[in-house]
């Protein structure tokens, strides 16, 4: 089996980005009209964009409960960036849940959370490795943040499971091309002492780690499918607990099929907010577009995150603002209407079908 796999027939539920907000995955799962065992009556299918884990309460049981409904046919799902972090074993802002190193790190910002136990940690690796990377048929495709077609194509024949090996191969090969840049990497990180990851410390803009950080990106094509397409950033800005320097695109300006591509990982909110207080220092890519709208050169790519990734700053801060501003959603297939965790229905717009706008 691919690491592309086909998507069943009949109508979906396709649901964003989770963080391990478990209470708002069991509401999302009623109001669509699931059963505990995952069932439909109408026999619709489930279908996960990624990233079940990293800054919610309980990632744990998220992936229990993702696990078991794809493991009894219920569901299928592909893997996010913060998946491919576990799999790396790449300890990211987040992450305390499951690595021991990261706990007291994530603790101010993102305790309580419930955290897996050591004797579990196998089997979920085991489980995140059965799972592709898109999933496609001839009316939908579902990738976790970028459909293009060179770096599908790089993946098409490569056999599940085999995520991390090729992962190790592509970062090798780049790291011979991008040897050069190590040492001026140093030189730049020796000259800021306070490092890349205090929030309240901006350092100059480092050309020597830009460069590097869009060679790795790019020359890796799991790393664009599961984390986009990134560019060269005009100015330092602060992301996912680090200082960065490379910047994501709205790589759907330029997806030229017909066929229509749904993703999540980019925050979409239905609200103006400050990206900032959930560490998001990068542009919105969806500052001009509305938040129920398709998006793209043809109008028919879809972002279904809205942001229930944030809920950790709201407990924090503005509890009453937990399920207002931070959504969890499913998008109906092929309805195209958009389904809430809080009850609420969304229909969607400006959808392109072969070049004529349906409303």
């Amino acid at each position: 089996m691919s690491l592309i796999q086909q998507l069943p027939s009949g109508p979906l539920d396709i649901i964003g980005d989770v963080h391990g907000e478990y209470e708002a995955l069991g509401h999302l799962l009623k109001h669509l009209g699931y059963e505990d065992d995952g069932s439909h009556r109408e026999g619709r299918k489930l279908v996960f964009v990624g990233d079940f884990c990293d800054r919610g309460p309980d990632s744990p049981a998220v992936l229990a409960l993702v696990e078991r409904l794809v493991k009894g046919g219920k569901a299928m799902a592909v893997l996010g960036n913060h998946e491919m972090n576990l799999l790396r074993g790449s300890a990211k802002d987040g992450s305390g849940w499951f690595f021991n190193e990261r706990q007291a790190k994530d603790e101010p910002k993102y305790a309580p959370f419930q955290r897996l136990a050591e004797e579990k940690k196998a089997a979920t690796i085991a489980f995140l490795l059965s799972l592709p990377i898109a999933l496609e048929r001839e009316d939908v495709r579902v990738v976790h943040a970028a459909w293009q077609d060179e770096h599908i194509q790089a993946i098409r024949d490569l056999p599940l499971g085999s995520v991390i090996e090729h992962d190790e191969r592509w970062n090798a090969e780049t790291d011979l091309l991008a040897g050069e840049l190590n040492a001026a990497m140093q030189k730049e990180l020796a000259s800021y002492p306070p490092g890349l990851e205090d929030p309240r410390q901006e350092p100059p803009f480092m050309p020597a780690h830009a460069q590097h950080d869009v060679m790795i990106q790019m020359r890796n094509s799991l790393r664009v499918l599961t984390s986009g397409v990134e560019r060269e950033w005009h100015s330092t800005f602060y992301s996912g607990g680090k200082w960065r320097f490379v910047g994501r695109v709205p790589w759907w300006n330029e997806y030229e099929s017909q066929v229509p591509v749904i993703v999540g990982h980019y925050w979409r909110r239905f609200s103006s907010f400050d990206r900032a207080q959930v560490g998001k220092g990068d542009a919105d890519l969806f500052e001009d577009t509305k938040p129920s709208s398709w998006h793209g050169k043809y109008g028919n790519v879809f972002c279904v995150d809205f942001s229930v990734g944030g809920r950790w700053s709201a407990r924090k801060k503005n509890p009453l603002s937990v399920s207002t501003h931070y959504k969890l959603a499913a998008l109906r297939w092929p309805e195209r209407s958009l389904q809430f965790d809080d009850g609420h229905v969304q229909s969607t717009d400006s959808f392109q079908l072969a070049g004529s706008t349906v409303e």
